[in-house]
Formats: C-alpha cells, sequence, structure tokens
C-alpha cells in the first residue's frame, strides 16, 4: 500500500484531481504521441525565456542536465485536461544561512574546498504492475494505489541511471561523483520479481518487465473497469473522461525487453517500507494475504459494501501504526466483486529482509564491490544498518527505519540506536554527552551524512517487531542524537515523495544540521537530488544540493518520457510534492565544528 501524507512534508488536504470533462480521445500510435512538435518546442522556447539563476559564487558552475538549466512543466493548454509537457525555466538557485548565526562571506567560493560529491535515489518503486497482491481498486482512499505510468517503472528508472551517468561530476564543483544511495522504497511490494529488477536497473543489465502469462498484460489496465486508466480505448474509464489517451501499443511495448547500462558510479542501498512489507503497509506475517502473491486469484473488493467500508478504515489505520487493527480477513470464495483472475507466477514470492541482503551481496555490480554496503555479517544478524565512506573524510550512515511489525511509519531498534551514538561517538573529534555537556578526542574526525528510508517526522512506529520486545525509538530521539554530534551534516531521507528541506535547530550552532528529503521517482515530479559537500575554509561548510530528473526528453519517442507525463497527469497527483524554492536547489550553510 502507498505511503501516506504526513505532517512534517507539506500536502494538500485532498488529492489533487482534474475534472472530468468528456470529449472525444484521439487514438494515437504511442510514437504519435510522444513525438513532439518542433513547432510547439519552439513556441515554448519563446515564451520562457531562459531563468535568472543565483548562481552567486559559483563562476565554475555548469546547469547542464540538471534542473538548473530546466525542468518540465505543462504546455500552455486548457487547465483540467491532459497535458503534455515542455522545458520550461530552472529552477533558481537559493543560498539558505538558518543554521548560521551570522552572514556567510561573499568570498568563499574563491577559498572552498569540495570534500565529496553523490546522488541520492529515493523511492523508485520498481512495480510488478500484473501482480495480484495489489489495491489498485482503493486508489482513492490513497492515490497511489493504482497509478496510470505504474507500467513504465523500470523504464523510468533506467532513464534516471542515464542521467548520473551522463552528469558525472557535482554541477558546483565538478567533482566527480562518488556515490548513488538510494534511500529504499525501492520496490513497490517487495517481490522477488521486483527485486530481480530494481538490480538490474542499477547494476546493468536486461529487463523485461512482466510477469504472469508471457507477452499478455493481465494487470488492472485490461480488467474492463472503467476504474482504471485503459489505454487500449476499450471502454470508456474515468481517465478518458480526464483527458487521458488512447495508446493501444502502451501495454505490449512496456513488456518489451529493454536494457540498463548500470550506473558507473559505486551505489549503496538503504530499506525502506516497501521493501519490508506487504504493498508497504500489512506486516507480512499475515499468511492469508501472503499466499496470494504467487497465486492465480486477485482480490478486487467485497461484493458488501459495508466489508468495503471496513477495509479501507483498516487500509487507512494501517498508515498510522498506533491505530493500526488486525489483518482484514478476505474470503476467497464468496467476498471478490467478480471473478477475476491472473497466471499464477512464484517469481512474484516476496522476499525476506535477509533475501534482499543476499540478493545484494550476490551481484557482480559494474563499479564498487557486492554488497552495496552489506555485509555477510549483515545477513547472518539480520541487520539492516551499516557504515560506508563516501569519500576520505566524509562517511555515509545507512540506517534502517523499518518496523518488522508492519505498517507505514518506522522507528530505530534500541540496538541500532546505540550502534548510531557508538559510531558517531568513535567517529567525532568533539561531541555532546546527553547532559549537554562538551567532548573531545584526538584528531579531526570524520564528517558524517546519515540516510534513513523515513523523515524524523514519520517514525512514530513504536510497536515491537514480532518475536522481539526491544525498545524502539522516534524520530524526535533520533533527531536529537544526531544534534548532539558538530559532525553530522544532514540526514537524508525520502518515504513522503516531496523536496522538503529543514534545519534541525539548537541554540549552540555547531550542533545544527540539515534534514533533505527529496521526491520520489514514480510520483511527478519525478527527480533525484545531487549533493556536493565542502569546506568554504571560512569555518563555514556548505551542502550544495541540486535536483536532477530522468535523461528522457519532454516529448520524445521514448517510454521513459511517457513516463514522466502520465504521472504529471495523474488524477491523484499532488503537484506541491515538487516543494518550493528552498527545497529544491539550495546552498546549506553550516558551521565547521569548533569553528
Amino acid at each position: 500500500m502507498p505511503d501516506q501524507p504526513h505532517s512534517d512534508q507539506p500536502h494538500s488536504e485532498q488529492p489533487h484531481r482534474a475534472p472530468f470533462r468528456p470529449f472525444p480521445r484521439p487514438v494515437l500510435s504511442r510514437r504519435a504521441l510522444l513525438a513532439g512538435s518542433a513547432a510547439s518546442v519552439a513556441g515554448t522556447a519563446l515564451a520562457t525565456a531562459p531563468a535568472q539563476l543565483a548562481f552567486a559564487e559559483d563562476a565554475g558552475l555548469v546547469a547542464a542536465g540538471t534542473t538548473l538549466e530546466e525542468v518540465a512543466v505543462a504546455e500552455p493548454g486548457a487547465d483540467g485536461t491532459y497535458r503534455r509537457l515542455v522545458a520550461g525555466p530552472g529552477y533558481a538557485f537559493q543560498v539558505r544561512e538558518d543554521a548560521l548565526d551570522t552572514s556567510p562571506k561573499a568570498s568563499r567560493a574563491d577559498t572552498r574546498a569540495p570534500l565529496a560529491a553523490f546522488v541520492q535515489f529515493t523511492d523508485l518503486h520498481v512495480l510488478d504492475a500484473q501482480s495480484p497482491m495489489r489495491f489498485e481498486f482503493l486508489h482513492d482512499i490513497t492515490g497511489s494505489a493504482f497509478r496510470p505510468q505504474e507500467s513504465l517503472t523500470t523504464q523510468g528508472a533506467v532513464s534516471l541511471v542515464e542521467r548520473v551517468n551522463e552528469l558525472g561530476a557535482g554541477p558546483h564543483t565538478g567533482r566527480a561523483l562518488d556515490c548513488v544511495v538510494t534511500t529504499g522504497d525501492s520496490t513497490d511490494n517487495h517481490e522477488q520479481v521486483e527485486l530481480d529488477w530494481f538490480l538490474a536497473v542499477m547494476n546493468g543489465g536486461e529487463i523485461t518487465a512482466n510477469t504472469g502469462a508471457p507477452g499478455v498484460w493481465e494487470g488492472v489496465q485490461t480488467s474492463g473497469s472503467s476504474h482504471y486508466w485503459n489505454p487500449a480505448g476499450e471502454q470508456t474509464d474515468r481517465y478518458a473522461e480526464a483527458g487521458f489517451p488512447q495508446l493501444p501499443e502502451l501495454l505490449h511495448d512496456a513488456m518489451t525487453g529493454h536494457r540498463s547500462p548500470g550506473l558507473a558510479c559505486r551505489w549503496y542501498s538503504v530499506f525502506g517500507n516497501h521493501d519490508d512489507s506487504i504493498s508497504g503497509t500489512l506486516p507480512s506475517d499475515w499468511d492469508g494475504l501472503l499466499a496470494m502473491y504467487t497465486g492465480s486469484w486477485k482480490f478486487t473488493g467485497f461484493a458488501d459494501p459495508v466489508a468495503d467500508r471496513r477495509l479501507e478504515q483498516q487500509v487507512r489505520s494501517a498508515a498510522d501504526a498506533t491505530t493500526a487493527s488486525a489483518a482484514p480477513e478476505i474470503d476467497r470464495t464468496a467476498a471478490a466483486t467478480k471473478d477475476y483472475q491472473v497466471t499464477a507466477d512464484e517469481s512474484r514470492a516476496p522476499f525476506t529482509p535477509e533475501d534482499y541482503i543476499r540478493a545484494h551481496l550476490a551481484q557482480t555490480p559494474r563499479v564498487g564491490p557486492a554488497g552495496h554496503g552489506f555485509t555477510e555479517a549483515n545477513a547472518e544478524e539480520g541487520t539492516g544498518y551499516y557504515t560506508f565512506e563516501i569519500a576520505p573524510g566524509v562517511t555515509g550512515v545507512a540506517l534502517d527505519s523499518t518496523n518488522g511489525a508492519g505498517f507505514t511509519e518506522g522507528s530505530l531498534g534500541h540496538a541500532q540506536y546505540r550502534w548510531l551514538e557508538k559510531l558517531l561517538e568513535k567517529g567525532s573529534s568533539r561531541w555532546y554527552d546527553g547532559l549537554g555537556r562538551l567532548q573531545t578526542a584526538e584528531g579531526e574526525g570524520t564528517y558524517f551524512i546519515v540516510f534513513s528510508h523515513h523523515t524524523p517526522g514519520t517514525m512514530n512506529n513504536l510497536l515491537p517487531e514480532p518475536g522481539n520486545g526491544e525498545l524502539r525509538h522516534a524520530g524526535w530521539d533520533v533527531a536529537d542524537l544526531l544534534g548532539r554530534f558538530p559532525h553530522v551534516l544532514a540526514w537524508v531521507n525520502g518515504h513522503t515523495h516531496t523536496n522538503a528541506v529543514a534545519v534541525h535547530q539548537h541554540r549552540v550552532p555547531e550542533r545544527r544540521y540539515w534534514k533533505i528529503t527529496t521526491a520520489s521517482h514514480v510520483d511527478f515530479p519525478q527527480q533525484a537530488r545531487v549533493v556536493e559537500v565542502v569546506d568554504n575554509r571560512d569555518g563555514t561548510l556548505s551542502l550544495l544540493s541540486t535536483l536532477i530528473e530522468a535523461k528522457a526528453p519532454y516529448q520524445g519517442d521514448s517510454l521513459a518520457s511517457l513516463y514522466r507525463e502520465l504521472s504529471f497527469n495523474d488524477i491523484h497527483a499532488d503537484h506541491a510534492q515538487e516543494g518550493e524554492a528552498t527545497d529544491r536547489n539550495v546552498e546549506l550553510l553550516l558551521t565547521r565544528p569548533g569553528a
């Protein structure tokens, strides 16, 4: 089940919906839809003059291939109908001084030294859209239960990999990218086949995004239901009424094999709730639901509307572990609204956290060591957290914020919390104890960038894991722990599918750090984030954040282009997930520890 909105990120009260306005639907080939008109693009270019970007002191900045240069915007047209995308002015670049008590020196660009450059992927949601273990019929309850673009997740993810390989270096400093970190929800429904596709996207390889019968689409888009977008146009549906075109060959093309080049730099993997539970929401120890993964029967709702409402309530509450109820009871003999059968497929079997780790260890990556951060000890001990070197003097800390009890939100187990505390103490030259007293050690220490799937505000699931009564720590507790260590520069995360950047405040300037949340690559705006760490050599540090989009053109003969366009037009799309200007292309200043 998709993640729900949370209070620490901007969300609208209701999902955005385009009004349903029936009008004749053109029957187009995919090529005809995707091939952009040169005249249209030229006209748009004239209408949108180059952005006046406040690049400030970075005279050597290379904006090409980033959202500093251009960003997807809707082609001018009538509101409320299906919109094509074109290149719009790039996002402005802004300097954020929230974490400083004094203004930064304007000369810092003349003295700064790059320390590290990495890319954050998050919430790729590589998705088996034909799986019987999905609840698409609830997409009015939670919009991402069904997305019109969901058949194209692998094509979109490959295009993002291509963008990173083409970029090659940080746009501000020119430092070669040290690594990519994907902060969870790499799969949508923790199916083995989704994991296989994800690893092929990241490491390189052939991908055929099809399960069940070879060459036959058995997902809800061919179910005959008007509740979903039917790209073949065999019946009128609510998406057609919102202006979605007919693309008769789309699903065939989605199942056609394609290849990923794999990332040209090291990459590291972090657990998300969708990598660890049924639809990212329901606990994986609910055996009645587990059997549905590899079977042929698909649940499409209850015939009894009262039972349907009860299930909806359970799904709503499942997003909040403090009110979650027991597993929904599904009687396959009498409950379904229709007899919906698919071809059974063992490749859909759900993987366990150990399976996830061992699959990473078994890979031969294009670059870097096997495991992508995970070790044999992680597999044997059942731990999903580890540390790694981003660059000399800059250490990455990968946390596992998922909770084996299930449900959308997260927390940290006590053993992981204590491991984190000891790790930060060992790597710091100065820190503050639990009473706020300054502690020091010899040496310079290392800077830390902390990665997790969940944001601090979405870590309130304190339920004990099955068979484990371990104390769990909420997000505010983890945030305060990190604030004791001046060498922590940032906590980088995802989960909410929204761009958001905030400072963790403290009266002591060196105890402040940045909380950086990046939008997903399944919902619009489908972005990733480059972060360059620099020492300004004036008593401050900067994190230079730049958003990037997939390499696919805004209009072109590319399934990845269509993937982006459909996500923009999804009737449940929340365009507020782009965030504000201060959440996107920004310089984030910090006081250097001890300065």
